[in-house]
């Protein structure tokens, strides 16, 4: 009798590896790190942020009590100084103006009080991202700063620390004058993970099902 052809399974589409086709897609990365706890994300931005060398010499994690609205801190690379701070935000949700008043105003307080300088560049992360109106805001620093002054009583006067109630007097109304609105920015989940897909964690944490090399691809279409 003639041969039977064998039936072929099809070609898996462009892009998936043959370990993806017989065990089905893993959890995207972007639907993991919404599973973090907060803990867990601060890590995740301090594994990525350490991992640019090029451009820091030095990466410290200071979230929790006594952090004074710091959370990733990273040291600019002979920037004689300069530093920048990542704040972690892991919330169910985009952040929103009210999200963020009172990390202006632990900044605005704990510079004027000469606790740390002012720094080079002050990103939010957050892996549901930014809203819309904050989005808007920070593309608008002079608005910013009208929203952290008329918010101030209502968002910072008693939650900047508890051993103190912070007006917003003469002194402070002149300090947040000075500071310069247009550090505030924010980095979008996929460029964080696309950028921690190349450390040395990433698959600790991960695994092997989407690694690098197939996110470049995605990242490239």
């Amino acid at each position: 009798p003639p041969p039977v052809a064998i039936p072929q399974p099809p070609a898996p589409p462009p892009g998936l590896a043959a370990d993806v086709v017989a065990s089905g897609l893993p959890v995207h990365p972007e639907d993991r790190v919404r599973l973090f706890s907060a803990d867990q994300w601060e890590r995740f931005v301090q594994e990525w942020v350490d991992s640019l060398r090029d451009e820091y010499e030095l990466v410290e994690r200071c979230g929790g009590a006594g952090d004074m609205g710091r959370d990733v801190i990273a040291t600019v690379k002979g920037g004689n100084g300069a530093w920048d701070n990542y704040q972690c935000k892991h919330y169910q949700k985009a952040l929103a103006p009210g999200d963020v008043w009172v990390e202006l105003g632990k900044l605005a307080y704990y510079t004027l009080k000469g606790e740390y300088s002012y720094p080079r560049s002050y990103f939010f992360v957050a892996p549901q991202g930014v809203g819309p109106k904050l989005s808007n805001l920070l593309k608008k620093p002079h608005t910013l700063r009208d929203g952290l002054l008329a918010n101030w009583d209502k968002a910072c006067r008693t939650e900047i620390t508890e051993t103190e109630v912070v007006d917003c007097d003469a002194a402070m109304k002149t300090h947040i004058a000075s500071l310069d609105f247009s550090i505030f920015k924010t980095k979008p989940l996929l460029r964080i993970i696309e950028g921690h897909a190349k450390t040395r964690w990433y698959v600790a944490r991960f695994g092997g099902g989407l690694n690098g090399r197939v996110l470049s691809r995605h990242h490239e279409s």
